[in-house]
């Protein structure tokens, strides 16, 4: 969202930090993919961006690319919001090269994606004040193309989930 997260700062004694942020309320969707690689243990990050609220086609749609760059059969992991489970019926129906496999309900700790999430909001993006909704979209895809080498940050995503690998 153009409205920034607000965390604590510093600033001399006597001096309060001030953000400027515009009272906007523009906001992006966003989709991410963890994969594993089964022989070699290597970590993926995969994600798409858009300004149009995510659907069940979109879900689709990301996983097909994601397993054209993989180019082999995957198993895909969701927690059980509403466009996801709309999607895992299009998967049933039309992707033979996909199975799903649901987190529990409530669970979001469990769900390595939202750590990706959730650093990149309160880490990466943490006071930052955009101009527009495409300053916005950039600061997401640098913090995401960030993380994407660096397979130590991607294992602690799967750690705080207590998900050995």
């Amino acid at each position: 969202m153009l409205q920034p997260v607000r965390r604590r700062t510093w600033a001399p004694r006597g001096q309060t930090p001030i953000l400027k942020v515009w009272d906007r309320h523009d906001r992006l969707s966003a989709i991410a993919a963890l994969t594993v690689s089964p022989q070699r243990r290597r970590l993926g990050l995969y994600f798409h961006i858009q300004q149009e609220n995510l659907c069940g086609d979109d879900v689709v749609a990301f996983l097909r690319q994601v397993r054209c760059h993989l180019r082999r059969n995957i198993i895909v992991v969701l927690d059980r919001w509403s466009v996801h489970r709309c999607a895992v019926r299009m998967i049933e129906e039309s992707c033979p090269w996909a199975s799903a496999e649901w987190l529990p309900a409530y669970a979001p700790e469990l769900n390595p994606v939202e750590q990706v999430w959730s650093h990149t909001k309160c880490a990466d993006l943490a006071n930052y004040s955009a101009e527009d909704i495409n300053d916005v979209r950039n600061e997401v895809e640098h913090s995401i193309e960030r993380k994407r080498s660096d397979q130590s940050l991607l294992r602690s995503f799967f750690d705080h989930a207590g998900l050995s690998l």
